[in-house]
């Protein structure tokens, strides 16, 4: 199981807002049919492999391309773990706040 957290930045759009380009490419990352889930500074993205993944992102930053950008700097963060089956972004907010007493 794959757990990435992507972050895609539209450079040169002269203005300080960015929600048209990260509705566009979270609608991408969405469209894969992967788990995706928004966050205030990025999108987690579960998936089976990291080539799963890295296909989702690469439609994800291309989306903030087709709005006319001529840059994108896309950040992604990405935990890959084989020794046990069937983990989630749940199970790994609960595992810690069940060792750190929080709610």
């Amino acid at each position: 199981m794959v757990i990435a957290e992507v972050s895609i930045f539209p450079l040169g759009t002269g203005e300080p807002g960015v929600s048209e380009y990260v509705a566009a490419a979270v609608r991408e990352l969405e469209a894969s049919g992967l788990k995706c889930t928004l966050g205030p500074m990025g999108t987690t993205v579960e998936a089976e492999t990291p080539e799963e993944a890295y296909a989702a992102i690469a439609r994800a930053q291309a989306a903030v391309l087709e709005l006319g950008v001529g840059r994108a700097y896309t950040v992604v963060k990405m935990d890959e773990r084989l020794d046990v089956e069937g983990r989630s972004t749940e199970d790994m907010m609960r595992s810690v706040r069940e060792r750190s007493g929080a709610r």
